[in-house]
């Protein structure tokens, strides 16, 4: 697979959270999980990110298993250490210790050296009236465009 046919998206993140900061992170990973990544086989649509021991981890992201793999294939749910940088590590947990913060993957892909990299965003909930909003502006914004159209 080239590496501009990767990506993997959530595309729910942007109409969940409002999104803050944005991170680009390396993420740790062992054999049969980067050839199913490369596969396409993955998804970040239910992943969030968490500090434990002064790193910041991934959860719920799910790797296919990889089909040639024997016994050494991986946990399709196993937490993943995220690769950052301690002054980024620092300002995220500081961001996580204020009520209703998150931490959500973005976008999942290959970087040019080829190696498997995650977007992060510092996340704050949206309200319902919020994404009430944002799909009245979606719609009139899809209205506009078949009126210019015509």
């Amino acid at each position: 697979m080239a590496i501009d046919q990767l990506n993997i998206k959530n595309k729910r993140a942007r109409f969940e959270y409002h999104l803050e900061e944005e991170f680009s992170a390396g993420i740790q990973l062992s054999g049969t999980e980067i050839k199913s990544i490369r596969a396409g086989k993955a998804s970040i649509l239910e992943a969030y990110c968490v500090e434990s021991g002064g790193e910041i981890w991934i959860r719920n992201m799910h790797i296919t298993t990889y089909e040639n793999g024997s016994i050494y294939n991986h946990k399709p749910r196993a937490d993943r250490k995220l690769l950052l940088n301690k002054k980024e590590i620092l300002g995220i947990i500081k961001f996580l210790k204020i009520k209703g913060n998150t931490i959500v993957p973005l976008k999942l892909f290959l970087s040019e050296k080829g190696w498997v990299k995650v977007d992060i965003a510092c996340a704050v909930g949206k309200k319902m009236h919020d994404k009430r909003e944002d799909l009245r502006l979606k719609d009139d914004k899809r209205d506009m465009d078949r009126a210019m159209k015509r």
